[in-house]
């Protein structure tokens, strides 16, 4: 990590911050106010779903005790909302309006928990949704908050789901934000890498290894071979690409030349389109692998999410808010180099998804990261993004002007 990021335990003092006016203070005390009282609360529910961790489409407890936790808090909720551990809570005030939504994501990561901080974006929406249900009551402004639980975002791609099935229908904007290292107190407004994965399984035919490996296809082999040849041809892919993967078998011993063989690779760039690009280069390296072993290549595309398309004056008025009132805002760190299935949703309706630093010594997907995820600081850091969202979805709600712009650029 950058030797600038934010360390555990580090002296760091407070935030400088920009000086100027921003959009309606009286708007960010009443956030700040109703979040403040559930501060203690929040972090109680994080850390419960920290202590649960629950894999994609897992999220039961997760799902049972946010939705509780909404329900207290005067929420109209409907529980299993178009996918099992899906969820949605809602608020309106007065009549007509525009309908603000917030994300809150759930799952955990296969054998290190809550390494990604899932468990701090589930209770932002909470705090998001809270302090804008409290600023709509206080002024008595009419619209409506609608707080999507969305899981399976690790490889579920979880909210494209949702997306297809009509979940984000009627929302006029939608926010969320995500923990990363960076600079201490920031926010990050990068975009993100877009994503596909490919399941590819390659077909053999068994032999005694020792006895007589020459009747064999060894689907082993076939997927050796193919991992070699995308290490090969990471030389010609561009240093802004990904591509990893893993090895699945099936009844494997030493002594049976494997006749099943499976594999499963993400490919990332910055773009949709370079990742389409790259897709095709990475196929051939599966059927080259086939061809070369006398197996037989069973592709599979899975779930393909997008990069990140920041609304530019949703952007714009978080920055200037959270600029003024919590810390620096940057356009490189956060999940600059990772993906997120919030990006299908920022080309179905303006949205944005900014990242903030807490103080950990790992970067995400990391054990480091999962102590980080459960300490103070790092619950005080996703309090203060909170805040900062819910005024610039209060601003959404309540601006003609504003809301023009988000449509327009």
């Amino acid at each position: 990590m950058s030797s600038g990021f934010w360390q555990p335990d580090e002296n760091v003092g407070s935030a400088e911050l920009q000086n100027g006016p921003f959009y309606r203070p009286d708007f960010l005390d009443a956030v700040k106010s109703a979040i403040t009282a559930l501060d203690q609360d929040l972090y109680n529910l994080s850390r419960d779903i920290h202590e649960h961790p629950e894999t994609r489409f897992e999220e039961r407890h997760a799902h049972d005790v946010l939705t509780a936790f909404m329900e207290k808090q005067g929420f109209q909720v409907t529980r299993k909302y178009l996918l099992e551990t899906a969820w949605v809570a809602k608020y309106s005030r007065g009549s007509g309006g525009r309908v603000l939504g917030v994300n809150s994501e759930m799952d955990a990561l296969p054998g290190i928990g809550h390494a990604c901080g899932h468990n701090m974006i589930a209770i932002s929406g909470v705090a998001v949704a809270c302090g804008v249900k409290a600023a709509l009551d206080k002024f008595d402004i009419s619209g409506t908050v609608v707080l999507l639980g969305t899981p399976g975002e690790e490889g579920g791609a979880g909210k494209a789901i949702l997306l297809e099935r009509g979940a984000y229908e009627g929302l006029d904007a939608c926010l969320m934000c995500h923990p990363a290292p960076g600079p201490p107190f920031s926010a990050s407004l990068s975009s993100c890498l877009a994503r596909q994965r490919i399941d590819v399984e390659f077909h053999g035919h068994t032999a005694h290894a020792a006895l007589s490996p020459w009747e064999g296809q060894n689907a082993l082999d076939a997927a050796v071979l193919a991992y070699t040849n995308i290490s090969v041809l990471r030389q010609q892919l561009k240093p802004t690409h990904r591509v990893h993967g893993i090895f699945e078998g099936r009844d494997w011993t030493p002594n049976i030349i494997p006749d099943y063989a499976k594999m499963i690779w993400y490919v990332r760039a910055p773009t949709r389109p370079e990742v389409d690009v790259a897709v095709k280069r990475i196929k051939a390296c599966f059927e080259g692998a086939a061809l070369a072993t006398g197996c037989r290549a069973q592709i599979d595309m899975g779930n393909g999410t997008f990069e990140l398309r920041q609304n530019k004056a949703l952007s714009d008025e978080f920055a200037d808010v959270f600029s003024k009132t919590s810390g620096p805002i940057d356009f490189e760190y956060g999940i600059a180099h990772a993906s997120t299935d919030f990006g299908n949703v920022t080309y179905a309706l303006p949205a944005i998804h900014p990242s903030f630093a807490i103080p950990t010594s790992g970067g995400n997907h990391t054990t480091a990261f999962t102590d980080a995820a459960a300490t103070k600081e790092a619950h005080k850091a996703c309090l203060s993004i909170s805040q900062a969202l819910a005024a610039t979805g209060l601003r959404l709600l309540t601006d003609d002007g504003f809301f023009d712009k988000v449509l327009t650029i």
